[in-house]
């Protein structure tokens, strides 16, 4: 009895299968990565606080930050809740972040498609782009008071720069094909900046307005040394005067889940409404 031969499987399709085994199997989730990165911090802290590697007066136990943050979220600190730092913050970054951004992409624009524009804007933008906030924040005061508009203006500063730069590049980028063919239907030079530049500028747009907000929270701390009763800043420097470190790592804690949940909601907004930027 002859038993049928069984038709030998393509040496390519054999290999296809191969490596997508290997694939499956060395694949590692990045949230996985992550979430074992966080916990490993947090068992390491927890470690040199219960065996009081550093006094817990400099470092207090994560049950302890938690807690903190309870009663922060309840009574308060300061004479405001954590609630209450946290609508006073924001509202000082997205007040700056607005201004930022009604100055700084039509600078951009301005920089990377005119001689002129360039000239004007490109030396003040160089000039702005090193200097630490708190360089300027005393002339800030100075000019503006210590009002909201002083702690509005030096967080708008800080973001400009990353702002303008990035709208620069964007510009620069867009292909020459793309603004020849729509001129050569006829465009207006407003059409094609509508039409043309901005759409294909907008993915590096938004990765400066990304980076422009991280600029922002950092200057945050800075900016409410200056005569505020409220905000996450304001909260940290009171707190760190007297030595409550709980209230401390809370606060820093809370600025860092606020600028997370910031970056994640600018990803999904850039892949629902410039699902092109991965393509350019």
């Amino acid at each position: 009895m002859t038993l049928p031969m069984e038709t030998p499987a393509p040496a390519g399709a054999i290999a296809k299968a191969d490596n997508s085994g290997a694939k499956t199997r060395l694949a590692t989730p990045t949230t996985v990565i992550s979430v074992g990165t966080v916990a490993v911090l947090i068992i390491g802290w927890w470690m040199l606080s219960f065996y009081q590697v550093v006094s817990p007066v400099f470092l207090p136990s994560p049950l302890t930050v938690a807690v903190s943050l309870g009663n922060l979220a309840t009574t308060g600190f300061v004479d405001s809740t954590l609630a209450q730092h946290t609508l006073a913050s924001l509202l000082r970054i997205f007040a700056a972040l607005i201004a930022s951004v009604a100055i700084g992409i039509p600078v951009g624009l301005a920089i990377a498609s005119s001689d002129v524009g360039k000239g004007i804007f490109d030396p003040i933008v160089e000039f702005l782009r090193p200097l630490p906030p708190l360089a300027y924040l005393p002339l800030i005061i100075i000019w503006v008071g210590i009002g909201e508009t002083s702690k509005v203006v030096v967080i708008s500063l800080a973001m400009l720069p990353a702002i303008i730069l990035s709208t620069v590049a964007g510009v620069k980028s867009v292909s020459k094909d793309r603004i020849n063919a729509a001129r050569s239907f006829g465009a207006t030079p407003i059409q094609v900046l509508r039409h043309v530049t901005l759409p294909s500028a907008l993915p590096s747009i938004l990765t400066g307005i990304r980076i422009a907000l991280g600029a922002g929270w950092s200057t945050l701390v800075a900016a409410e040394l200056v005569a505020a009763t409220r905000g996450l800043g304001f909260m940290i420097q009171a707190a760190a005067q007297f030595l409550v470190t709980d209230v401390v790592i809370g606060g820093i804690l809370a600025i860092a889940v606020i600028a997370f949940l910031l970056e994640t909601a600018a990803r999904l907004i850039e892949r629902r409404f410039v699902p092109w930027g991965s393509r350019l």
